[in-house]
């Protein structure tokens, strides 16, 4: 399976320039600061050298070389003295760069790539997509490319809670991450619906809170009761295999950050440990989405639990941030509670908003001793900020501008436009079951995190972006690659390539089309988005004139216009469609995109006015 998984990465790091729409064509996704063709090409072959320059960039040139000994089937010697066709991967060179930045130069003599380790390793993931395969030979383009990303924070959030993804996928997922220099991998532990850490000094959240007996069916509104399918659903992940999960990403440049859920979205720990809730039991691990009113009692028990759990998860996990969600806390129970009540009268808090802001707050003290950040959802400002708490704005914008204001570090990620669990087409009856809304891949790639109320010194707080994959309908490997990709390559270059320099037409038309075809060749899932159409007047013979780009190179298109059924039995389309007179009648051009590994879209429908 390793084997596996490292060919993945290697290949979705790509040995073919992702446009492909020409054959000197130089993309690199997520797109470059800068970007000069030069004369020529550089040969890489078995005499080939690496010379790595400084202990980080041995690490660098090690794992380098075992993706291309995995990809191409031969390693290449590594040397601190060749002089004439190397690959210099350079982090002593004395050149300031930030910590991510490189610098890339290929000439017909070799290639050098400068910066400190995370700017190496991204050096490295762009050449492996500017090199050509022709036969036996290798070669890489002569180019210069200086680049250096937008945002510090480039982030992915998994929810493993609903549904839980073993090792292998999670793996695949930080591969493709790696590949599209996204560095933070936001792990979304624990909810309502099941608990997925191994805790040592509570044993009952893996063998009680990581198991559901049943899960509903459909969506949450179609069926009224419920329909369960009885079948037990769960997993959890020992701690062995969470910090094997945290090197792997580290190797690959990305800092892991878990979320504990907190206090809300806690029923699968109260179904173990009864104690902890407002005693409204008994208490179930749920099988069913929404929010639920059951949430932790604001006792010292609790914060006993709550501290014992973030110092085993912070053994595990070295990363500076621990998420504590904090996210649609109901407050029914605080209400009727004997302790919350007492607890807002002694402390001088008016309402359980501003108990919520006391619970948070007191978490993050016992984070800030042990020297980590806290980071929580939008709704942790409600009843007041935490002092020194990053904000994950998720209900649009709003939370983020608020706290911005503030001083408060903010990442985005608003429902409208990094909610990667919404559907992705209109015609929701087209789409795999979804939990609602739309997100096309032009409204992901067009985001910008910078909110234009926000001052240039408030915006300064702005860390980054992250888009979030929510699991309550995603049960299945191919449906979370499905619902992933390829919008996940487009929150890349929203995280990477600064406003000015994104092209959605270039996006879609020269970098997307290769970056499909091979994450199709490597096994990885995804939504064959809408071609291109186009519509224009044909002035020589007076019809209409149609054209179709689809954006998976290599594919093929079927299509009619008669108003039926698109499928591989269409007619193919073949550089341009000639639509007939039709004395004013409309038409509708229905297509489906073949890709080369023979996967078909959807059908897609388009009206010829």
């Amino acid at each position: 399976m390793k084997k596996a998984l490292t060919i993945i990465f290697l290949m979705l790091s790509g040995s073919v320039a992702f446009a492909q729409q020409t054959e000197d064509a130089i993309t690199i996704v997520p797109k470059p600061v800068s970007v000069e063709k030069g004369a020529g090409e550089f040969i890489i072959s078995k005499r080939t050298s690496i010379v790595a320059k400084g202990a980080d960039a041995q690490k660098v040139a090690a794992m380098f070389n075992y993706f291309f000994n995995k990809r191409y089937g031969f390693v290449l010697p590594i040397t601190n003295s060749a002089t004439t066709n190397t690959i210099v991967l350079n982090t002593a060179s004395g050149i300031k760069l930030s910590d991510e930045a490189y610098q890339l130069k290929v000439n017909a003599n070799g290639i050098t790539i400068l910066g400190e380790r995370g700017g190496v390793f991204y050096g490295v993931q762009s050449l492996m997509q500017l090199i050509h395969e022709n036969g036996k030979q290798l070669s890489v383009a002569a180019i210069t490319v200086n680049d250096q990303p937008n945002f510090a924070y480039r982030g992915l959030m998994l929810d493993v809670g609903r549904h839980f993804f073993d090792i292998p996928e999670i793996k695949k997922i930080l591969d493709v991450m790696a590949s599209l220099k996204l560095n933070r991998f936001h792990w979304h532990l624990t909810d309502d619906q099941g608990w997925r850490l191994e805790i040592k000094k509570y044993p009952k959240l893996t063998t009680i809170s990581a198991w559901r007996d049943s899960t509903i069916i459909g969506g949450y509104g179609d069926f009224n009761p419920f329909i369960y399918d009885g079948k037990r659903s769960g997993g959890f992940y020992t701690q062995d295999q969470a910090r094997e999960i945290v090197k792997y990403a580290a190797d690959r440049n990305i800092v892991v950050i878990p979320e504990i859920e907190m206090p809300g979205h806690s029923t699968a720990v109260l179904a173990a440990y009864p104690e902890l809730g407002n005693g409204t039991g008994p208490y179930t691990v749920k099988g069913y989405w929404g929010v639920h009113y059951t949430i932790y009692n604001p006792d010292e028990p609790t914060f006993k639990f709550l501290e014992d759990v973030l110092t085993e998860v912070m053994a595990i996990f070295p990363g500076k941030d621990i998420h504590i969600g904090g996210d649609e806390v109901p407050k029914d129970e605080w209400k009727k509670s004997a302790i919350a009540q007492k607890l807002i009268q002694e402390n001088h808090l008016k309402n359980e908003d501003e108990l919520q802001s006391w619970f948070i707050n007191r978490i993050e003290k016992f984070l800030n001793k042990n020297g980590r950040n806290l980071i929580g959802w939008d709704e942790i400002l409600e009843g007041g900020l935490s002092p020194n708490a990053t904000v994950m704005s998720w209900r649009g914008e709003q939370g983020g501008i608020d706290a911005a204001k503030q001083g408060h570090n903010v990442i985005m990620t608003p429902n409208s436009n990094m909610y990667v669990d919404h559907a992705q087409a209109k015609d929701k009856t087209t789409e795999p079951l979804a939990i609602g809304g739309f997100l096309p891949l032009d409204v992901v790639y067009n985001y910008n995190p910078l909110p234009a109320s926000l001052t240039s010194d408030q915006q300064k707080h702005i860390l980054g972006v992250q888009a979030n994959m929510w699991t309550e309908y995603v049960a299945t490997n191919n449906k979370l690659e499905y619902m992933l990709f390829p919008r996940v390559a487009a929150l890349a270059e929203v995280g990477w390539t600064k406003a000015e320099n994104k092209d959605y037409k270039n996006f879609t038309q020269n970098e997307l089309p290769g970056y499909l075809k091979n994450i199709e060749a490597l096994g990885v899932n995804y939504r064959i988005p809408e071609a291109d159409v186009v519509i224009n007047n044909d002035p020589q013979t007076g019809r209409k004139k149609v054209t179709i780009t689809p954006f998976v190179a290599g594919s093929k298109v079927y299509y009619t216009i008669d108003g039926h059924k698109a499928d591989n039995t269409a007619d193919l389309y073949s550089g341009s469609i000639s639509v007939p007179f039709t004395n004013g009648r409309p038409l509708i051009l229905k297509y489906v995109i073949v890709t080369p590994g023979n996967r078909m879209s959807n059908e897609f429908n388009v009206a010829i006015q």
